[in-house]
């Protein structure tokens, strides 16, 4: 069995706005699964992000638990989990790493039917924030009224999560502003001036101090701590129709997942061989939790900050999300 990196230079910078590559159409219903039940499809099209929160995917590969399963499981690198709603809809992808926030708005608006398949990882402290330049006036969080952030992208995780620190602080939504900006850029827009902070997640956040930068908030901490950050998703439609591969995929995952959160050395040696980023760099950087399941308590807290801040339509419970059972 092989695992098919699809990688270009639009895809590999992560988070940069692109979803490539093709994918594959359903397969007799010929392959068995390492419990013997037989398959669905035996080939399955995954959508990852070269970032760490895509390495218990990697270490299933690595450790062989597709195989055992019977299944031949391909990749392709993708940014935006709204931009590959096509192909989760055709069928031509069957599953996608996404956060909590994309999660849900896509289900808000409409636009899929959509379940989370296997939680990934949860918040800890120092894996986001807020950061200023060198020598700024901003030195508190009070401090940024009237002034502009750049988040990687608007009404997602790092714009929510600012605003719940922004609003302990007593500030309004409206007494900053935001901007989009790669996180690739970010730390080149603080040097220039271009915005007065940036919220950043790893390797990015270390990058931005060790150039002179000031971390002001920690996003995963205080009102937002233990938020979940992402996970595997997957349409209603795709558990009905493919049960049997639903489940195998679903024991591979799990495998992996429980590595992945015993095992940071698991981590380690996976994630640089999907990523541009560097052994020594991944060993440094600070993760979340790799937990099997989600807090739900924080989970929901997370859904009524997008629903208060008017990026859900109306309030959501988060329970609906969870499938009653795979396999």
């Amino acid at each position: 069995m092989r695992l098919t990196r699809v990688v270009t230079v639009a895809c590999a910078a992560v988070l940069a706005l692109a979803a490539c590559g093709g994918g594959g159409g359903k397969e007799p219903a010929a392959a068995k699964s390492g419990s013997g039940s037989k398959l669905e499809k035996s080939t399955i099209t995954v959508g990852v992000v070269p970032v760490p929160s895509s390495s218990p995917l990697y270490i299933a590969e690595k450790k062989g638990f597709f195989k055992e399963e019977g299944l031949t499981v391909k990749t392709e690198i993708i940014q935006a989990p709204q931009a590959v709603m096509p192909k989760i809809l055709n069928g031509s992808m069957d599953a996608f790493l996404t956060s909590y926030v994309s999660l849900m708005s896509i289900q808000d608006s409409g636009a899929a039917k959509l379940k989370l398949f296997q939680h990934v990882q949860g918040g800890a402290p120092g894996i986001a924030g807020v950061v200023v330049p060198k020598d700024s006036p901003v030195k508190t969080v009070a401090d940024l009224k009237g002034k502009t952030i750049a988040v990687n992208a608007l009404k997602a995780l790092g714009q929510t999560a600012t605003q719940a620190h922004l609003g302990e602080a007593g500030l309004k939504p409206e007494d900053v502003k935001f901007v989009a900006i790669q996180f690739a850029d970010q730390i080149g827009a603080l040097a220039s001036k271009k915005v007065d902070a940036a919220w950043l997640v790893e390797p990015f956040l270390s990058a931005a101090v060790k150039a002179g930068g000031t971390q002001i908030i920690d996003t995963t901490s205080g009102p937002t701590a233990g938020i979940p950050i992402d996970g595997w998703g997957v349409s209603e439609k795709w558990l009905t129709d493919n049960p049997n591969t639903a489940a195998a995929f679903h024991r591979a995952l799990a495998k992996a997942q429980q590595i992945a959160g015993s095992d940071r050395n698991a981590i380690n040696e996976v994630v640089p061989t999907y990523t541009q980023i560097p052994a020594p760099a991944v060993a440094a950087m600070k993760l979340g939790t790799f937990g099997m399941e989600p807090d739900m308590a924080a989970f929901q807290k997370l859904a009524d900050l997008l629903q208060g801040y008017g990026y859900l339509s109306a309030k959501m419970d988060v329970t609906t999300l969870i499938p009653a059972k795979v396999g």
